[in-house]
């Protein structure tokens, strides 16, 4: 029993090697992941004492816990037994797409992540690219919200740019979930996004068993307290204006909210707009080829980044104008559906969207095309023709919130911005627009319409003609 015994070398290296990955794993690890966890949770809690809407435990719990308790929540196995009968196959591999589809969904937030790079990165690719403005703060209504109340901020979708302003804009105020569609589930972003707590949607390609548990995710996170960002619109614009909502994620929070027994939930409309979205031109293309979804590539965003470096080294980099954002009137969920409505998703998905157009901020350039549109062809002409508007529509109680509060100065930075792109010549006084670029200033012009529209002009509060589909 006490005899030596004789082992290779690489035999004895081996079993060493295996003692101390046993040794890290059962002692090392666990002692590391307790003692770092601790300093996160300490983090966190002075980071809560500045946010205005602490962080809720749901969002930083370990996202194994989040899964294993999305997955066998009670209606969504009952959707797993559906799943597998109206299939005809077995329960264990239901289950098992349940459990693909609930790892697909839920976020691993992370706030180291968030605050102590997203949000630098965020408000310096802001400021770099544009002159940020808040139109409309509205820090009464925002600070009237109850501190126990979920808040979902409701959001046009003009550019890729949104998440990136939007979450800068609110970082005092918590850290907002969004709900990102497939388009950034590639490599490196799908991480990134993850790592902010944003959750990804499948438009397409979905079944009544992914939409109980992304439905079941969305409730949970509802119930919890987790402010989150949504952008109804499910998209781009194409044309400018502003899009018909779709209803899915409205339709979820709707079905999970029981009042006087499920906490309160208050929606805020925000109205972002540019005066040069960098889409622009893709997204025009796409609404005249008909076409909805574009093919995802790092490879346009490389040439784009080296351009803008060279430009910049150069001394030719000018920033894209403003870009300004406005946080309208909150909504609260409760005393909306004590109102009655026949189709309350409808209506909310409806009163929300007007919401934010009614205080979608004004920009030079989207100013300056409107007028254009409207066929002013002099600098004299187009001052005349927004002062008056602009008159109108405060005699009907719209706030036009113009920057400066300087028409004059106003047009001529649309003006400047317009001509530097090639959209409009200037000859003196007259201007010209060509062919190439009339489309492109009926884009921007659409988004700023509906507040500028001529008296008795037949249009809905988003722009819309009104139809039987209008909410």
């Amino acid at each position: 029993m006490t005899a030596p015994v004789t082992l290779p070398l690489w035999l004895f290296a081996l079993i060493l090697l295996f003692a101390g990955v046993t040794f890290a794993s059962h002692f090392l690890f666990p002692s590391v992941r307790w003692f770092l966890r601790r300093r996160l949770e300490r983090a966190v809690d002075e980071l809560n004492k500045r946010l205005k809407r602490p962080i809720q435990p749901f969002k930083l719990a370990r996202r194994t816990d989040t899964i294993r308790r999305l997955i066998y929540d009670p209606e969504v196995a009952q959707a797993i037994a559906d799943h597998a009968r109206d299939n005809r196959i077995r329960e264990d591999v239901a289950f098992q797409k349940a459990e693909r589809y609930a790892r697909e969904i839920v976020p691993g937030f992370s706030a180291f992540t968030y605050f102590g790079f997203a949000i630098r990165a965020a408000r310096i690719l802001s400021q770099s690219l544009y002159r940020v403005r808040l139109a409309r703060a509205n820090d009464p209504a925002l600070e009237a919200i109850p501190e126990d109340a979920t808040v979902i901020f409701v959001m046009n979708h003009r550019s890729n740019m949104d998440y990136v302003l939007v979450t800068w804009l609110v970082a005092e105020r918590s850290a907002l979930a969004y709900a990102v569609g497939e388009w950034a589930r590639v490599w490196p972003l799908r991480q990134l996004v993850r790592a902010m707590g944003g959750y990804f949607i499948r438009r397409r390609h979905n079944n009544a068993l992914y939409r109980k548990v992304l439905a079941r995710y969305v409730q949970m996170a509802t119930e919890a307290g987790v402010t989150q960002a949504v952008f109804p619109e499910g998209g781009l614009s194409r044309t400018g204006q502003l899009g018909r909502p779709k209803l899915g994620l409205f339709s979820y929070i709707l079905d999970g909210f029981r009042p006087g027994r499920s906490r309160d939930v208050v929606f805020v409309p925000v109205a972002i707009n540019y005066d040069r979205v960098m889409e622009d031109r893709n997204l025009l293309d796409a609404h005249q080829k008909g076409t909805r979804r574009f093919r995802f590539s790092l490879r346009p965003i490389y040439r784009y980044l080296r351009r803008q470096l060279w430009l910049r080294l150069t001394g030719r980099f000018h920033r894209y104008g403003y870009a300004a954002v406005s946080f309208g009137d909150p909504l609260d969920l409760g005393g909306f559906l004590a109102e009655g409505h026949e189709d309350p998703t409808r209506a909310l998905a409806a009163e929300l969207m007007g919401r934010i157009a009614d205080v979608m901020p004004v920009t030079p350039v989207p100013l300056v095309a409107h007028a254009l549109a409207e066929g002013g062809r002099s600098v004299v002409a187009i001052e005349a023709l927004l002062r008056r508007r602009i008159a109108e529509a405060g005699a009907r109680g719209v706030t036009i919130h113009i920057p400066r509060d300087d028409i004059a100065y106003t047009v001529e930075a649309g003006l400047r911005a317009l001509i530097e792109r090639r959209l409009v010549a200037r000859e003196g006084d007259r201007l010209t627009l060509p062919d190439s670029g009339l489309d492109l200033v009926e884009f921007y012009a659409a988004s700023v319409a509906h507040l500028l529209r001529e008296r008795g002009a037949d249009h809905d509060r988003t722009g819309h003609l009104p139809t039987a589909s209008a909410t």
